[in-house]
């Protein structure tokens, strides 16, 4: 009998202990119930319609998010306006791939120190998969890192980083990331519905890392029935919690029709369509009606001990 009351008192504690932790939005400072929302716009770096885009819809104030891909050719544009402009929050888009048909970029370290992250021609491969098949787990680790020292000596504020195309978001590196990040003080984007997918992942999570609620992104089949109905459903039945809405910023315009030829998703006109929606009026007054509070990842990385 003895042994039972124990047990329920200790049960009763942890289970205390557990309801009064602080979870995230507490954590920065809301409500427990509250809805706040990273509106993240990917790729900038990739070309100069993409940042020019970005940049326009930073200036709009929705938008407060971004992350630059270090290897792009026009990297060195939005590292200099991140330069001029520190209090922009602006990460890094940790990149292992180079998808477009016409359009490649090489890893930012010499090829012969990362052989395997090359294809024939010396670029990046197109897909996660052949990364994952043919590359070390040092050799990813030595190119992420260079590219954060690239991003750093180039003067980028970075707030946190996040992995193009999810090739990171994987059992084989995903502790890797976890490192990089780590090593910098850098937050890195994980969703919690990721982690119940690969329990073997989570348990790689400490306490001091940093894990949102929820991850929201148009994808083909939406994007179909039409991007702006999708954006406006999805903030207008926003989970409480910490989000993230990653989205595509780019103009219309003969450079990114040039580069995303034969690739309509995610392609010139799916980037003018997010641009459109996430600057619009419509989108300021959901996010009024629905209580959302926006914040940013320099928000997040406040959370993070310093070492």
């Amino acid at each position: 009998m003895k042994n039972h009351l124990y047990l329920v008192l200790l049960l009763f504690i942890t289970t205390s202990c557990a309801a009064q932790k602080p979870n995230l939005a507490e954590r920065l400072g809301y409500k427990k119930d509250a809805k706040l929302l990273i509106i993240h716009a990917d790729d900038l770096g990739v070309s100069h319609s993409e940042n020019a885009a970005s940049i326009a819809a930073f200036d709009k104030g929705m938008v407060n998010s971004g992350s630059i891909m270090v290897p792009c050719p026009w990297f060195p544009e939005i590292a200099n306006y991140s330069k001029n402009n520190p209090s922009v929050d602006l990460g890094l888009h940790l990149t292992l791939t180079a998808e477009w048909k016409n359009y490649k970029w090489p890893p930012v370290l010499p090829i012969a120190e990362v052989p395997n992250l090359v294809n024939e021609k010396g670029f990046l491969y197109d897909n996660c998969a052949d990364v994952v098949r043919k590359v070390s787990v040092e050799e990813v680790e030595k190119e992420l890192i260079a590219q954060v020292e690239r991003a750093l000596a180039f003067g980028v504020n970075v707030s946190h980083l996040d992995s193009h195309m999810g090739c990171l978001f994987n059992p084989k590196y995903f502790e890797t990331y976890l490192k990089v990040g780590r090593k910098y003080g850098l937050p890195v984007l994980i969703p919690a519905s990721g982690l119940q997918q690969f329990p073997a992942m989570a348990q790689k999570i400490l306490p001091t890392d940093i894990v949102i609620d929820n991850i929201f992104m148009l994808n083909p089949p939406d994007a179909e029935k039409g991007a702006a109905i999708f954006y406006a459903n999805m903030l207008r039945n926003m989970p409480t919690g910490v989000s993230e809405m990653i989205i595509h910023v780019a103009y219309d315009d003969a450079e990114m029709q040039a580069i995303t030829i034969d690739h309509p998703d995610f392609g010139a006109a799916w980037r003018q369509k997010d641009f459109d929606f996430f600057t619009s009026e419509e989108c300021h007054k959901i996010l009024q009606e629905e209580n959302i509070q926006l914040i940013t990842w320099s928000d997040l990385k406040a959370l993070i001990p310093k070492k």
